[in-house]
């Protein structure tokens, strides 16, 4: 049997991308907050922006920099209306996506809201070494990605494999490009 492996906290930033909301009534922000402190994480920044591609790219980029950033958790801009725009913005930073995440996400989310779970484009990727996960605006989404996937991914303590065993090996391709 193998040891009891120690928790290892990770710094966390938070993205709500809305045209409507303040950090004063942004619910789903503030579910993800509360989660992430709860689990023993730290939220390192968290920020409220428009829709729009590149202000959601610029703040996602300048977060990719930081050393006190592990993850980036975007909610909001998933859908398919106009001003959706999240994916747009983030996915062409994605060195690798995470397929099954949106996979994962529609499975746990069909049984509570049925059919309308296509209307998401939740998805996750890696880039500069973060994971960045792109979650719908609503808090229950926001609930079922962290209480069903997120908080156990996250978790270094989570058998068989967690997302945190493997960071310090998801910027292997750029050794291999100086080597």
């Amino acid at each position: 049997m193998a040891e009891p492996r120690e928790f290892i906290s990770l710094h966390i930033a938070i993205l709500t991308v809305s045209d409507t909301r303040t950090l004063s009534d942004d619910k789903s922000g503030q579910t993800l907050q509360d989660r992430i402190t709860e689990a023993g994480h730290s939220v390192s920044d968290r920020q409220i922006v428009k829709d729009d591609v590149g202000k959601i790219r610029r703040i996602v980029k300048a977060w990719s920099k930081r050393s006190d950033i592990d993850v980036i958790i975007s909610t909001g801009g998933t859908g398919l209306t106009g001003r959706d725009v999240t994916i747009e913005a983030l996915r062409p930073l994605f060195e690798k996506e995470i397929e099954g995440f949106g996979t994962l996400f529609h499975m746990i989310s069909f049984p509570k809201i049925g059919t309308s779970t296509v209307q998401s484009r939740a998805t996750a990727g890696v880039a500069k070494g973060k994971y960045i996960f792109c979650l719908p605006g609503s808090p229950g989404a926001c609930r079922d990605a962290w209480d069903e996937i997120l908080k156990f991914q996250l978790d270094y303590r989570h058998p068989p494999c967690n997302f945190v065993e493997i960071m310090p090996r998801l910027e292997e391709h750029q050794k291999r490009k100086k080597g």
